[in-house]
């Protein structure tokens, strides 16, 4: 059963079997009958049940493959942006982890943002700095914040209320801690990081769309330790790096992967310092598993 939201209200309504079954049959991805932000007809049918008849085409959608699967699988469509929500400290944060989840977002063609959690855990001041000079540098805008104190917590509520965002990130960065920061009453559960590991724990364990009282809609995601990119061509994996996108198209090779060519304009920028090289390792790496 799918919870619908209706200009009369939140119905319920199970989808149309023809529906699944040609959709099995056009080799749909898991997870792409209805997902959150699908814009659905809605149907009556037998016993006056109601039924999910067809589902519009997606304007935007965030992807992602587990890393034991072969199979994307698409959790949110139809919103305007992601904010990538990271964990400065407690668990730390991992650029890796950060740049797959941004070519996830970039890739589904929706704004991306980095949400800096938990920047009040002493001695993060650094970590805060570096992340910041780093992902403002590739074109990003960086919001640092705290779930505890309140820091940046108007301007995270600001972002929110224009559209529609889907949060994501690594479990234990906090997204549900910000979200109740947000929106008074909200209350969406929260468990503190593993004590041994040091790891985020899973407590989002399924996907909703909210609308906030103040403005904006926003999904709330499952968290995830492995992080799998979905949906996401080799050759266009350099338009999902916003800084490489003034170089795109100058390399000496049409096909050049901006790894090894000669010529490429890619390269050229990250030796200049145009690029920084922690972005084109992450490229590098995303590159070779897909």
């Amino acid at each position: 059963m799918y919870r619908v939201r209706t200009a009369d209200g939140m119905i319920e309504a199970s989808l149309r079997g023809k529906l699944k079954k040609g959709q099995r049959k056009r080799g749909q991805r898991s997870g792409d009958q209805v997902v959150i932000g699908d814009l659905v007809t809605v149907g009556a049918g037998s016993g006056g049940a109601r039924v999910i008849e067809s589902v519009r085409p997606r304007r935007t959608w965030l992807a992602r493959r587990p890393s034991w699967s072969r199979v994307d699988r698409v959790v949110a469509a139809n919103l305007d942006r992601l904010l990538v929500v990271v964990s400065v400290g407690d668990p730390p944060p991992s650029r890796f982890v950060i740049d797959r989840v941004l070519v996830m977002g970039e890739s589904g063609g929706m704004g991306c943002q980095v949400v800096l959690n938990k920047v009040d855990l002493p001695g993060c001041s650094t970590v805060v700095a570096e992340l910041t000079r780093a992902y403002r540098a590739a074109g990003y805008q960086v919001l640092p914040t705290s779930a505890v104190t309140g820091a940046g917590i108007e301007a995270l509520r600001a972002v929110i209320a224009a559209g529609s965002s889907a949060l994501a990130g690594p479990s234990g960065a906090g997204k549900s801690s910000l979200l109740n920061r947000v929106e008074a009453g909200l209350d969406l559960r929260t468990r503190p990081v593993g004590r041994r590991s040091r790891a985020g724990r899973h407590t989002t364990v399924s996907s909703r769309l909210i609308a906030l009282s103040g403005g904006g809609q926003v999904a709330d995601t499952p968290g995830f330790s492995d992080v799998g990119v979905g949906d996401v061509e080799a050759a266009a994996l350099g338009g999902c790096f916003p800084e490489f996108r003034p170089f795109l198209g100058l390399c000496h090779f049409n096909d050049c992967t901006h790894i090894h060519e000669p010529g490429c304009a890619v390269a050229a920028a990250v030796a200049s310092g145009h690029i920084r090289q922690e972005r084109h390792s992450s490229y590098r790496t995303i590159l070779e598993a897909l």
